[in-house]
């Protein structure tokens, strides 16, 4: 890898009449981030240029959007779209829950910091006057990347928490929320996963089954998805990507964020749990909903 060679290829495909899209796909997505960065900086050090600008220049549309996403680094590229989630018209629930609820204690700390110097105020702060009630609650509790990270399982407790799951939700008239977020928003993987078996046992029902009946909304949305992600968070994604695509009209900004922020961390995954989900593979379900430039670059990140 020569950031120099690269530069100037990108440099090459930009400049004079017309821009080469597919020269650009190809540089851009045969690099990983970080050799982004370097050729980034490379690209201004030598060519006296900014690459970001120059391909906002001559890019548009969600083609331009993937590949600015590709330019930035990791956690930069969340910080922007928890903030896009909530400073453009109306608040992308989604985009909030999804981040919050799938991102580790370290990826969500780093988004933290960089999004209190990038903005001068904190992830809270924003998540605090954008969202209320219940919701704002657990995206708060999500955001301070508190949840127990070990692997320990103290079975008595396991038991104890389905049991307080019960009885906060099926058992009673009116839901406990708070109990729900308590126990969903800290407790780490593996006792979660002993905790919904043991749900199972009480309540006849799965986890989700309750989550769906006692709450709505937002709040549902976000605890469902923190209970996907503990169990399995490729075929959470799967499924973001396959709600993204399917009927009509395409979820533009969920569809590159999970292509983008997934690409170098867990796609092969993805990828097979939307197969084994949906019966279909991604790359025949982008193929079919994008087009253009826009589709070429992420059958690229889709990889196979």
């Amino acid at each position: 890898f020569s950031a120099e060679q690269e530069a100037q290829a990108l440099r090459k495909a930009m400049k004079g009449l017309g821009t080469d899209e597919d020269a650009i796909i190809e540089i851009l997505t045969k690099l990983n981030v970080s050799q982004r960065q370097q050729v980034l900086i490379t690209y201004k050090s030598s060519i006296g240029r900014d690459l970001i600008d120059d391909l906002k220049s001559e890019l548009s549309g969600n083609f331009e959007r993937v590949i600015i996403g590709m330019m930035t680094p990791t956690t930069m590229y969340d910080v922007h779209e928890l903030r896009r989630a909530m400073k453009g018209a109306g608040t992308d629930e989604g985009c909030l829950i999804e981040i919050l609820a799938s991102r580790t204690n370290e990826e969500i700390r780093r988004i933290n910091e960089n999004y209190k110097c990038q903005y001068g105020c904190t992830l809270e702060e924003d998540i605090v006057s954008d969202t209320s009630s219940l919701f704002r609650r657990v995206l708060v509790s999500l955001a301070t990347g508190n949840r127990d990270e070990g692997t320990y399982v103290d079975d008595a407790l396991a038991q104890q928490d389905a049991q307080c799951l019960y009885e906060a939700g099926e058992k009673k008239w009116g839901t406990d929320e708070v109990q729900f977020m308590a126990i969903l928003c800290t407790r780490n993987r593996c006792h979660l996963l002993r905790v919904f078996d043991a749900y199972r046992g009480i309540a006849n029902k799965d986890i989700t089954d309750s989550i769906k009946s006692e709450m709505s909304g937002d709040l549902e949305d976000a605890l469902l998805a923190v209970v996907k992600c503990v169990r399995n968070k490729p075929a959470y994604f799967a499924e973001r990507l396959y709600k993204s695509m399917k009927g009509l009209g395409t979820d533009d900004n969920t569809l590159i964020r999970v292509m983008v922020s997934r690409s170098e961390i867990d796609m092969l995954d993805i990828r097979r749990e939307f197969l084994t989900m949906y019966g279909k593979s991604l790359h025949s379900f982008i193929k079919g909903d994008c087009s253009g430039d826009y589709r070429k670059v992420l059958l690229r990140l889709c990889g196979g």
